[in-house]
């Protein structure tokens, strides 16, 4: 029987029997959470027990959540990955047994960034530890000290081996991982310091705080150039930053569901990105065309024509979108949001072009190989996954 209602019986279905309202042996109140997504419908209680999975690799080697993954600038193969267990991992694609650990913090490996030519890797950790390490032996070459708060994130100087890193305790600080030497602290934001980066050119240093502001540096006095804030500014704590590859401008995502585009020569606000209800996650630059790509909590991907500060197309998603990654110059973005869906994105028609499944909790971070064939996820269920990306080159 398809249907037990009276309303669909009629004299001419006396074959089937319908229940009368005197059947009714016990209600079950259902809730709604406990219902199958209409999106499950149609599979077989096997299929939907045992999701596809797309990946063609898996590292298994954390114990804990996956917060951050980065590929090699310039080994196709080679990837690095942070997590809450406090360990790192460097391994490669398609050797499923081969990883060599990064050893020595006492909390979770919050950051890690490889410089530009790839020959260094840096760890930052919630214990305030930054350790550099040689991609090619696996072995530390110095550990970098002097935040008394965690490490936000890393970075590195793009034509040298200078390290630049985000502390919670408000401070950024700069050293040469060559030698080991402090260079530089720079001391004025009020709360934790959630993004930065060096310009692309290498002379300007651009951090976002909790504190709603955005400082423009010299990375050589370590002085405030400017100092962005109040209207018509963001309202509070910024969580993503990107600089432009001409060094000009800077786009920032926040809390109070805001994007800007900040001038850094002048320190002005020059453009406000705004469509979004709920917190930026994450902010992207298309490298080949004045476009950016913004996710928020949501549930929302929109990409933007930057020359009009006008959205050209809104990717909706069934959840939260906690991180992108343009796929290299081509006009695809990835998105990884808080179901554990990957999901790639046309940007010119704003359609969804492929769906990768395999993580069964949030997606934290993504990286794209050094020669676009492949996507590496990270995930709070604990595992990193490859997924082949080379169709979208």
């Amino acid at each position: 029987m398809n249907n037990p209602s009276r309303a669909q019986h009629n004299e001419d279905d006396e074959g089937e029997v319908f229940l009368d309202d005197s059947d009714i042996i016990h209600e079950v109140t259902v809730d709604e959470e406990d219902l199958p997504d209409a999106e499950d419908d149609g599979g077989s209680d096997a299929e939907n027990l045992e999701e596809a999975d797309d990946s063609v690799h898996i590292f298994t080697g954390h114990t804990g959540e996956v917060y951050t993954v980065v590929c090699s600038p310039t080994d196709p193969t080679l990837v690095a990955t942070g997590g809450g267990d406090d360990k790192g991992f460097l391994w490669r694609i398609g050797e499923g047994n081969w990883a060599s650990e990064l050893q020595g913090h006492k909390d979770s490996v919050s950051s890690l960034a490889f410089s530009t030519d790839g020959q260094l890797l840096a760890s930052g950790g919630l214990d305030g530890l930054i350790q550099v390490w040689d991609t090619v032996s696996g072995n530390v070459k110095c550990a970098l000290e002097g935040p008394e708060g965690g490490i936000e994130w890393v970075r590195w100087h793009p034509r040298g081996h200078l390290v630049l890193a985000g502390s919670e305790d408000s401070t950024v600080w700069m050293w040469n991982a060559d030698t080991g030497a402090y260079l530089n602290m720079f001391s004025g934001h009020a709360s934790s310091v959630t993004c930065g980066d060096f310009t692309p050119d290498g002379k300007i240093i651009c951090t976002g705080s909790d504190d709603a502001s955005l400082r423009i540096w010299n990375p050589k006095t370590a002085e405030s150039i400017h100092i962005v804030r109040g209207h018509p500014y963001h309202t509070e704590g910024l969580t993503c930053m990107e600089v432009g590859s001409d060094s000009a401008l800077a786009l920032t995502g926040s809390k109070d569901s805001s994007v800007h585009i900040v001038n850094i020569t002048s320190g002005k606000v020059v453009g406000s990105l705004a469509s979004h209800s709920d917190s930026i996650e994450c902010v992207g630059l298309a490298p080949s065309s004045p476009w950016a790509a913004t996710g928020s909590m949501d549930q929302k991907l929109i990409i933007w024509d930057l020359h009009h500060s006008m959205p050209r197309c809104t990717c909706d998603h069934e959840d939260g979108v906690t991180c992108l990654t343009w796929l290299g110059a081509s006009r695809y973005v990835a998105t990884g949001c808080a179901g554990g869906k990957v999901r790639i994105w046309d940007s010119l028609s704003g359609n969804c072009v492929k769906t990768f499944h395999g993580h069964s909790d949030a997606i934290l971070s993504l990286s794209v190989s050094a020669n676009c064939d492949f996507l590496i996820s990270v995930s709070a269920d604990g595992t990193s996954r490859v997924f082949e990306i080379a169709e979208f080159r």
